[in-house]
């Protein structure tokens, strides 16, 4: 090698390289060799070097041989996890060329190029490295970083060339569902700069999501480069390899390559597609990002955890275990129980957090978060199994902050309402599942909308002004129909319900994904023709403020730089949305929440990918770390008290009514409530059967912590007489029917 700067600097170069792990379980580090002459292929500049290491000989399914353009490849099918292969030429070697070949290496060694930035390696590795998404469908792979030969229009771009990407119900707009290409020829082509080297292992592919058009690409060449000029086809001997794509619009498609490729594009090439569609598709590519301490941009924008957490997926078994070990490590504050069972059986856990686990304390409120109503939307059942075990932790190492929070709240974690619809979603993976594979229960049922309709109950009641039967605005009883035994009714469904009405919950949370947004009641529009519109509860307000809270405090929801997840632009409402103005949902669990029971339900979408890669799962925790706490917080905001009588004995079910809001709550069954409430001055007065009411004037702050505000209320004359009637054994009778008894006497 030349003496001198420049040999200096090769040199230096060489050394990085040399010490570059690879990354991955099983992979050992090794040096990139490089050979003078390349393979050849199109698009192949002379003299630009081409480093590869020759696979064993292996027979190719599908393959028609050496010459290009054969019949579509497919890849072998995945082999078992093998041991660690130790690399020939002993440890610290690396893969070696053949023995034969190395002395004519030897001689020709100072005429050999040296790798450079505009090399691509290709690199085979005798056990393939599994290797995570790059991010186009988290969106960590940003807009400017998708590239494509033609577009049909700009809704079509290459920016909506993400896998599960939806369009909207009206198409031709800025959010389709796909890539699409202007031209349908094989020349055209979608790409990938990942920014950095990247150890390319596979291509996922779907068409065009779309309720009208069925598009997609039927198979396809995949390229690579280091410079978005120069570009290699991945190659199965001589001839290129055609991957064998989608025969429908929505299952993903996983195509290894044969060999990683290490490069910093990756270029997917149609060659076919639906006779009647076009080139449209969306993707995600699979790779491992390479070292590279000197790329100042990727340092800056990396996400780290300080939090000795379990991050991973965990199926049914695996989650009952975790909530063993949080048990085991925090006895005195958590308590593990089930609600019921889903329709395979598998109970549906739920972990209890509180300095008295197991019981209700007068005065402390309950809280719940719930997750995996959908059984695909799994980063919810993520976060809440990491949630108890930070709680946890942080609980016994004194977090002050925290031991307050457990101290004085009661919290409920339901991590998997649908544990069958997640095992289905689990059994194939995050990237494979599609859209909504495992979304319902086993039987066909989606929770999200199976509660009993009784916003419509409400409002048929308060438009007809003559109706002598009003429907009450709070715990509207469940109709009949619905109770029976041959209504569709989900056995998730009937065990939560009962849940709902055995604990007197005040505030909770229905974590979802596939969004970034929180949505709040109404879910139903009142309007009956229309798909969209803003219904807003009595409790408007209030659940502004709740929504906001854990948007503003999540670290993307409210970020106005950030893309939108599909369609819809939520920054311009601070990251939060009346439900019914998203879409009309019947039956919701926020509604009948709302209607039926004390508590304040919302929906949080947690994650525009509903299921992402486990080693995502660390930066979406800190996403949602501290709105998880402090939506939480929000249940300590408001009025509390206890309703007594003059004995001082608590009254249940008395009625709170805040004047000026048009939705009344219950005292729980030892007379004491929770009433949310934005600070300011109300107007509340307590209510019960046989007693005289009470009003009083309370102030909620602007401190954390709910007011306290206590009432206690006399019985009535008449409650009075027929509780000492019924002391002395007399039945007590009404003052109607002695009148009426006397007038008939008269007339005779």
């Amino acid at each position: 090698m030349d003496a001198g700067p420049r040999g200096l600097a090769l040199v230096l170069w060489g050394l990085v390289l040399l010490r570059a792990p690879l990354g991955g379980a099983g992979l050992r580090e090794r040096p990139f060799p490089s050979r003078s002459a390349g393979l050849g292929g199109a698009g192949l500049r002379r003299g630009s070097p081409l480093v590869r290491e020759e696979p064993p000989q292996q027979p190719e399914a599908g393959a028609r041989g050496p010459e290009r353009g054969g019949e579509p490849w497919e890849p072998p099918p995945p082999q078992p996890a093998r041991k660690e292969h130790k690399p020939r030429g002993g440890p610290g070697k690396g893969l070696q060329t053949p023995p034969g070949k190395n002395k004519k290496r030897e001689k020709k060694k100072s005429r050999e190029k040296t790798l450079s930035d505009y090399e691509t390696q290709m690199i085979y590795e005798h056990v393939r490295e599994s290797c995570p998404p790059l991010g186009l469908e988290t969106l960590r792979i940003r807009d400017f970083q998708i590239h494509s030969s033609t577009v049909k229009r700009y809704g079509l771009g290459a920016h909506r060339g993400r896998l599960n990407i939806q369009a909207g119900i009206n198409e031709n707009d800025f959010y389709d569902g796909a890539w699409c290409a202007g031209r349908n020829d094989p020349h055209q082509w979608i790409e990938v700069d990942a920014r950095r080297l990247t150890k390319f292992t596979g291509v996922i592919t779907q068409g065009r999501n779309s309720l009208w058009l069925s598009d997609w690409v039927t198979s396809y060449k995949v390229m690579v480069s280091n410079d978005s000029h120069t570009w290699i086809t991945v190659k199965n001997g001589s001839g290129d390899v055609i991957f064998k794509a989608n025969s429908e619009k929505e299952i993903p498609v996983l195509n290894e390559l044969p060999i990683p490729l290490v490069a910093r594009y990756i270029r997917i090439n149609p060659q076919s597609w639906f006779d009647n569609g076009s080139i449209c598709l969306r993707l995600e590519i699979l790779g491992c990002l390479l070292p590279d301490p000197n790329n100042y941009y990727h340092r800056r924008n990396e996400m780290t955890t300080t939090d000795d957490l379990d991050f991973k997926h965990h199926n049914y078994r695996e989650m009952r275990q975790m909530m063993k070990v949080v048990n085991e490590m925090c006895p005195n504050i958590t308590r593990i129980y089930n609600i019921g069972k889903s329709h395979q059986g598998l109970k549906l856990y739920a972990v209890e957090i509180s300095d008295n686990p197991g019981e209700h304390e007068i005065g402390e409120p309950e809280f719940r978060y719930i997750a995996g109503a959908h059984g695909n939307e799994v980063l919810g059942r993520e976060l809440l199994l990491l949630l108890m075990q930070f709680l946890c932790q942080e609980y016994m190492a004194g977090n002050p902050r925290l031991v307050r929070l457990i101290e004085n709240t009661r919290i409920h974690l339901l991590p998997s309402v649908n544990p069958d619809g997640y095992e289905k979603a689990y059994e194939v993976g995050s990237e494979l599942g599609g859209w909504s594979l495992g979304r319902w229960t086993h039987d066909g049922i989606d929770l999200n909308n199976n509660f009993p309709d009784l916003n419509t109950l409400l409002w048929e009641s308060e438009d007809q002004r003559d109706n002598s039967r009003k429907v009450p605005n709070h715990h509207i009883p469940i109709p009949e129909w619905y109770l029976s035994e041959n209504a569709t009714v989900a056995v998730e469904t009937r065990a939560i319900i009962a849940w709902m009405e055995k604990i007197p919950f005040v505030l909770g949370g229905n974590l979802q994904g596939g969004e970034l947004v929180v949505a709040y009641p109404y879910d139903m529009v009142r309007s009956m023709w229309k798909t969209q519109e803003h219904t807003p509860t009595p409790d408007d307000h209030v659940f502004r403020w709740l929504a906001y809270s854990y948007a503003s405090t999540h670290r993307l929801m409210t970020d106005a730089r950030r893309r939108v997840c599909h369609t819809e632009d939520f920054q311009k409402e601070d990251g939060t949305v009346n439900g019914a103005s998203w879409h009309t949902v019947a039956g919701s669990m926020n509604d009948f929440s709302y209607l039926h029971t004390n508590c304040f339900d919302l929906s949080i979408y947690v994650g525009c990918d509903k299921y992402p890669h486990e080693s995502d799962l660390p930066e979406e925790w800190e996403n949602n770390r501290e709105s998880l706490i402090v939506f939480m917080e929000q249940i300590h905001r408001g009025i509390k008290g206890i309703v007594r009588d003059s004995h001082g004995k608590g009254i249940p079910n008395a009625i709170i009514s805040v004047e000026g809001v048009n939705h009344d709550i219950r005292t729980a069954s030892e007379g004491d409530y929770w009433r949310l409430l934005n600070p300011g001055e109300y107007v509340v007065t307590a209510k019960a059967e046989g007693f005289t009411f009470s009003t009083k004037n309370c102030a909620v702050g602007y401190d954390m912590g709910a007011t306290w505000c206590d009432f206690t209320l006399n019985k009535t004359n008449l409650a009075r007489i027929k509780e000492i009637m019924e002391k002395f054994g007399k039945q007590p009778i009404s003052l109607f029917r002695r009148m009426k008894q006397r007038t008939r006497q008269r007339r005779q």
